[in-house]
C-alpha cells in the first residue's frame, strides 16, 4: 500500500490557513513539516481547479530535492501530482516549465531568469516561496501615472525580489510566503514579503513609508553612515498589521521539547559515487579521481564505505584524500539556510570532512581547546562552528550559542553520538532557562552505510535509556521493600 500523509497536530491548521486566504504568510519554525503540510493544500486546489500551476521557489537544494521528495514519500497522497524542477542548463530549465507540471520548483537565484523568459506569458497562477526572507530586499512601490491613469511599478532593490514583482499581483492570484525566521534581519525584513501578499496595503506603499512609520536613524560604525532601529512601539504595530494574514506555529507547543527533534536529511550520490561506492563495497577496492582506494579488511571497508558516503575518501594513511561528491555540502548549505541566520553546531568525523567544511564556510570556526573560542560561540560571535564529536564530549557548555546541531557524517559510537548532541542538549536549555526546542540535523547519503550507522546509534541509545530506565525501578523497588 502507498505511504500516505498523515499530518501531526498542528499541520492540519497550515494547510487549512493557506485554502483560506489567497495570499498568506506560514511562520513555522524547524522541524514542522511545512513543505508536506503545504503540499496538502496544494493537493486541494489543483483537485478542484482553484489554481491550475504553481511555482515554489526555495534555495537550490530545497527546490530541487525536498519539495520533490514529498511526492516520493507520501505516494498515496500526492503522487498523483506531477512536478517539474527547473535547474540545471538553461535548456534544462526552459524544459521543465514547458512541460506543463502541476508544480513547477525553480531556485531564487533563475527568477529574474524565469520572468525575463515568461514574463509576458507567465504560466503560474500560485506562487509559494519557500524562506521567504530572501525577499527582504524589494524597494518597490506601485505608482499611478499622473495622466493616463495607469499603475506601474517603480523603484528598486534585490534583482530576484524586483523580478518576481513584476508579475506577483497582475499574474498570480495566490502567494504564500514560508518562513521559520521573518524578522531575524530586524523588523525591516517583514517590509519586502508582506509587499508581495498586499501590494503595501499593511506596512506602507514603499518601503521608505514604512522606515519613516516604524524606524529612526542612529549613526552608524561611522561618522558619515547612519543605520534604522525600531521604535518601541514598532513590534507590536507591525504584529498587529499583519496578524489577519499570518500563521505561527512554534514546534515547541506541541512537542516535549525535553528530547531533541531529529531530521534525516537525505542525500543522493551521483553516478560517478555510486559506482565508486559499490564497488568498495563488492571488492574492496575503488578508484576516484586516479587514485587508488583500497580495504584491507571488513573493518576497514566500512570505514571507507563512510568516507565515500560523506564526500571524500584517504588514499593512504598519510592522511592523503581525494573528494568523490559534494552532496553532503550542498545539504549542510541547506541547513544553515533553514536555520535563517541562527548558528549551527556541525559534527564531522574526517579531517577530509573539516578540510571541505571551512572550504565551503570561509568564516566557520573550529572548535578547539581554547577558552574564548567557547565564550565567543556562546556569545553568539560564531555562525556555524565545526567539532569532532569525541572532543565535544563532557564538561562543554555550548548550549548558549544555539538550539541547532547537524551532523555532517555519521559514525558507530552511540556515546559520542549522545554526548555531541548533549552539549547543546535540552537539559542545558532548560538549565539556562531557554524555553526552546534541540534539533537535530543529520545527513545521509540514502542506500549507504550510512543508513544502518544511524540505526544502530538510535537502537544503542534506545538500549541504554531501557537499561537506565530498568535500574531506576530496581532502586525504587529496594528503597520500597
Amino acid at each position: 500500500m502507498s505511504k500516505r500523509y498523515v499530518p501531526r497536530p498542528y499541520q492540519p491548521g497550515m494547510t487549512a490557513h493557506i485554502l483560506r486566504l489567497a495570499r498568506c504568510n506560514v511562520f513555522a519554525s524547524m522541524g514542522s513539516g511545512k513543505t508536506p503540510a503545504t503540499m496538502e493544500a496544494l493537493a486541494n486546489l489543483l483537485v478542484f481547479g482553484v489554481v491550475r500551476r504553481v511555482l515554489v521557489i526555495g534555495p537550490k537544494r530545497v527546490a530541487g530535492t525536498t519539495w520533490p521528495e514529498v511526492i516520493t514519500d507520501f505516494p498515496g497522497s500526492f503522487g498523483w501530482i506531477t512536478m517539474a524542477v527547473a535547474l540545471g542548463s538553461e535548456k534544462q530549465r526552459h524544459a521543465a516549465v514547458r512541460a506543463g507540471a502541476m508544480v513547477t520548483t525553480i531556485n531564487f537565484e533563475n527568477v529574474d531568469w524565469l520572468v525575463d523568459n515568461y514574463g509576458e506569458d507567465w504560466p503560474f497562477d500560485m506562487v509559494v516561496v519557500d524562506e521567504s526572507t530572501k525577499l527582504r530586499g524589494l524597494r518597490v512601490s506601485i505608482q499611478t501615472h499622473k495622466k493616463s491613469g495607469k499603475k506601474f511599478l517603480a523603484g528598486q532593490g534585490a534583482s530576484r525580489a524586483k523580478a518576481l514583482a513584476r508579475v506577483a499581483h497582475t499574474r498570480v492570484k495566490r502567494f504564500v510566503n514560508l518562513t521559520g525566521t521573518p524578522t531575524l534581519a530586524g523588523l525591516e525584513a517583514l517590509w519586502g514579503p508582506t509587499w508581495f501578499l498586499d501590494a503595501g496595503f499593511r506596512l506602507g506603499n514603499s518601503f521608505t513609508d514604512f522606515s519613516r512609520r516604524w524606524f529612526r536613524s542612529v549613526p552608524g560604525s561611522s561618522p558619515q553612515q547612519t543605520v534604522i532601529e525600531p521604535m518601541p512601539f514598532s513590534e507590536a504595530q507591525i504584529r498587529n498589521a499583519i496578524q489577519d494574514i499570518t500563521l505561527v506555529v512554534d514546534v515547541k507547543d506541541y512537542f516535549d521539547i525535553a528530547e531533541p527533534l531529529e531530521r534525516i536529511v537525505h542525500v543522493d550520490l551521483p553516478a560517478t559515487a555510486r559506482r565508486q561506492y559499490d564497488e568498495m563495497a563488492r571488492e574492496l577496492a575503488t578508484e576516484i579521481d586516479g587514485q587508488l582506494i583500497e580495504a584491507v579488511s571488513a573493518g576497514a571497508k566500512s570505514q571507507k564505505l563512510l568516507q565515500i558516503a560523506s564526500g571524500a575518501a584517504y588514499t593512504d594513511d598519510q592522511g592523503n584524500w581525494v573528494t568523490a561528491h559534494d552532496e553532503k555540502i550542498e545539504a549542510l548549505k541547506s541547513v544553515v539556510e533553514e536555520a535563517g541566520g541562527a548558528p549551527v553546531l556541525v559534527f564531522y568525523h574526517f579531517k577530509s570532512d573539516l578540510a571541505r567544511i571551512l572550504k565551503a564556510f570561509p568564516k566557520a570556526r573550529v572548535l578547539d581547546s581554547k577558552p574564548q573560542t567557547q565564550k565567543d560561540w556562546n556569545d553568539g560571535k560564531i555562525g556555524l562552528l565545526a567539532a569532532h564529536p569525541a572532543g565535544a564530549g563532557h564538561g562543554l557548555n555550548l548550549q548558549h550559542g544555539s538550539n541547532i546541531c547537524c551532523f555532517f557524517s555519521t559514525n558507530w559510537s552511540a556515546e559520542n553520538d549522545a554526548q555531541a548532541i548533549e552539549r547543546i542538549g535540552p537539559t542545558r536549555q532548560k538549565q539556562s532557562g531557554y524555553d526552546r526546542a534541540v534539533f537535530v540535523y543529520r545527513l545521509v547519503a540514502r542506500g549507504t552505510v550510512e543508513e544502518q550507522a544511524v540505526a544502530r546509534l538510535k537502537s544503542r541509545v534506545s538500549v541504554q535509556a531501557a537499561l537506565l530506565e530498568a535500574l531506576k525501578k530496581y532502586q525504587t523497588d529496594c528503597a520500597n521493600s
